[in-house]
């Protein structure tokens, strides 16, 4: 589906990290797809990564999940914000509001967080490191945007929130179901949940957000690193066998710094490793990839769609080939089969159509998968 008043060349152009854009009626015939209490029993799963922010005066408190059920029924009627992480992982009908943003490649979504506030709930001021597109769910939201931010702007002391000192807003909206307010990084911004129209605060407020990566280089470069320490198998070690009497035994010599320096940027200037490191870190979810099936089959008559937990990605290789990505793992493809790495990669959240499974070149791949558990029966979703 397309989202009503957005053009995503449009929308590229002139706010993609650059301002935030407010569109009223964004989801036409908008249905909540996640009731309240069952975002309350999501977060008291263990495999749910879930936090509830208590307001008691200026103070907010974080509580990290998973929770007893009672924990709800202590909560007063205002003042707190229940937030659940990668809830498109087990909802498909949330799984499918990723589906009008993937003009934006697959690689940079994260994942959609789901919250519940009751009236005057929040999260406070802060700015975020990445994209964001805030849908309403449920109920109101004050929204209030502010100031350009970067890793300066003082913050307030807090062990688990990144509040600003001084918030400046410049801008406010009320949101009512299926609007959407998108946010570049760096914009300081503060929701409030906001009592239902008839006064009474038994409704209560939700917001999905749908949120992006940005890995930073720091980031990038850790986990690079990490990866070339624990892979490599050959070693290159320091030689000087032309080693003269040292002036001073204290001195570490420039010809020892520039030779040293020269083996750690080899490793990091592969490109090729680089490359296919790349591809399995950014097909990889937070969550880790789902549960396999040793004993699975693919029989062409069974419907087939793509898991919402699992990640598709694929590097071109050539004109014929591709190395496709699936949670982490490499599968060399060529021929058909690279285009058909492409076309799943393309698929949407929904069931594959039964053209691009009877025309697949490599059933071995098919099967790797379901075994993966990359790909599951449509019923299984059900």
């Amino acid at each position: 589906m397309r989202l009503h008043g957005l053009e995503p060349a449009q929308f590229l152009r002139e706010n993609w990290q650059k301002k935030p854009l407010l569109l009223r009626g964004a989801w036409p015939d908008w249905q909540n797809p996640v009731a309240p209490d069952d975002l309350a029993g999501l977060a008291c799963e263990e495999t749910m990564e879930s936090r509830l922010v208590v307001q008691q005066g200026d103070a907010l408190s974080v509580e990290h999940g998973p929770f007893d059920p009672g924990r709800f029924d202590t909560l007063g009627r205002s003042d707190w914000t229940l937030l659940v992480q990668g809830v498109d992982r087990i909802d498909p009908d949330v799984a499918a509001m990723i589906e009008p943003f993937r003009f934006i490649p697959d690689w940079r979504i994260d994942d959609v967080m789901v919250s519940f506030a009751a009236e005057c709930g929040g999260v406070g001021a802060h700015f975020d490191a990445y994209d964001v597109f805030l849908v309403q769910g449920l109920g109101r939201r004050r929204w209030r945007i502010g100031q350009v931010c970067d890793a300066d702007t003082p913050l307030l002391p807090h062990n688990d929130l990144k509040l600003l000192a001084d918030f400046q807003p410049v801008a406010e909206y009320v949101l009512e179901p299926g609007d959407m307010l998108y946010v570049p990084p760096g914009i300081a911004h503060e929701g409030t949940a906001l009592a239902g129209d008839g006064g009474g605060a038994d409704e209560g407020c939700m917001t999905y957000s749908i949120g992006f990566r940005a890995p930073s280089d720091i980031e990038l470069l850790a986990d690079y690193t990490d990866d070339i320490v624990a892979e490599s198998l050959a070693e290159t070690r320091y030689t000087d066998p032309d080693l003269r009497c040292a002036i001073n035994p204290g001195e570490i010599g420039e010809d020892a710094i520039d030779q040293m320096h020269a083996m750690v940027l080899a490793r990091l200037q592969d490109r090729e490793s680089f490359t296919q490191w790349l591809g399995a870190n950014l097909s990889s979810g937070r969550h880790g990839p789902p549960d396999s099936d040793p004993d699975a089959v693919f029989h062409p008559a069974t419907a087939l769609m793509r898991n919402p937990e699992s990640r598709f990605a694929y590097i071109a290789a050539g004109p014929d080939n591709v190395t496709l990505f699936v949670d982490g793992e490499a599968y060399e493809c060529s021929g058909p089969c690279a285009e058909f790495a492409k076309r799943l990669c393309a698929a949407s959240h929904g069931q594959l159509d039964d053209e691009l499974l009877a025309n697949a070149a490599d059933r071995d791949l098919i099967e790797a998968l379901l075994v993966s558990g990359a790909l599951i029966p449509a019923d299984d979703m059900e």
